[in-house]
């Protein structure tokens, strides 16, 4: 699955100690292996309960839990098509505050 990020994530990214970071690269393991899932039959695809993947109200946009201890982390993103082609655009990471301006 490809990617793109937002250069708001990119900020976002740098501002996440290093330990924060490694566990975000270990979820996105599951995260591909489920979006890739997600990819080839999105109107009836379950995310792993693990991501707790959830679609943020009134907009297109989807959050997903990679920490749920101190600190927890969040991160936000959407799917769009380019060419018929699918990939995520990710567009914030960090704490539950990023839900504010998702």
């Amino acid at each position: 699955m490809k990617y793109r990020t937002l250069p708001r994530f990119e900020a976002d990214y740098r501002r996440l100690s290093l330990a924060e970071r490694a566990k975000f690269r270990d979820t996105l393991r599951e995260f591909i292996a489920a979006a890739s899932a997600y990819e080839s039959s999105p109107e009836r695809f379950i995310w792993p309960k693990s991501l707790r993947v959830e679609r943020l109200t009134g907009s297109g946009v989807m959050a997903m839990t990679w920490s749920f201890s101190g600190p927890d982390g969040r991160a936000t993103f959407q799917f769009e098509t380019v060419d018929g082609q699918m990939f995520v655009v990710w567009r914030r990471v960090g704490r539950h505050q990023i839900y504010r301006q998702p």
